[in-house]
């Protein structure tokens, strides 16, 4: 079957715009709200009518994914700060791996999603409470499987405890982006072989956004 590079460009701009709101946050210590909103609320539509639903239905809210991603996917931007986002989108491609591969962990992850689910009802997604319960997710279910992502920044920073719970949020939602890619055909293979029609791909998805891109 053909795979849909749509779909498969959408959800890995999920991951990479996980991982650039996780090193704005661990650098500078907040990032665009609307932004992070987009990529915690991804972690909650379980059952989407398509792809671009889970970031919305608005493909503009996936625009520092996409550009993030374009700029993975050249190899010129593998150093500094490009060479951080690239460690974390693989970091979270390969801590989704092995999620997948435990049920425990999988069960687990889906009843304390539902559990999140019914705290909405009555506090906002970015709201101390919701990101505490996120952070404690991934904590209790995601970190365990191993190997951790080590996150590079100011200490300082680094040591609020605010920002460690938007942290760990954020990379519960990139591993939901990395669930979905796998869901949609998407594989590490492709990052090798496939980068011409990921890097058009995204291109076409900008273009849309910025005619003038």
């Amino acid at each position: 079957m053909a795979k849909n590079y749509y779909d498969i460009t959408l959800a890995l701009a999920g991951i990479c715009q996980a991982a650039h709101l996780v090193q704005q946050l661990a650098h500078q210590g907040h990032c665009d709200s609307d932004e992070l909103k987009t990529t915690l609320r991804s972690l909650l539509d379980l059952n989407p009518s398509s792809t671009l639903a889970v970031y919305g239905g608005d493909e503009s809210s996936l625009r520092p994914g996409v550009e993030t991603l374009l700029a993975a996917l050249n190899p010129a931007s593998r150093q500094g700060a490009g060479a951080e986002l690239t460690r974390y989108t693989l970091s979270l491609m390969m801590l989704e791996r092995k999620l997948s591969k435990n049920k425990t962990a999988l069960n687990t992850l889906g009843q304390r999603i539902e559990q999140l689910d019914r705290q909405l009802a009555h506090y906002d997604v970015e709201s101390d409470t919701i990101m505490s319960a996120m952070a404690g997710i991934y904590v209790d279910v995601i970190s365990p499987l191993g190997p951790r992502i080590q996150v590079t920044g100011s200490p300082a920073i680094l040591q609020n405890a605010q920002v460690q719970s938007k942290v760990r949020a954020t990379l519960l939602a990139g591993i939901r982006s990395a669930v979905l890619w796998h869901q949609m055909g998407g594989g590490r293979l492709q990052l090798m072989f496939s980068r011409h029609r990921l890097t058009s791909e995204a291109k076409r998805i900008l273009a849309r956004m910025d005619p003038a891109y």
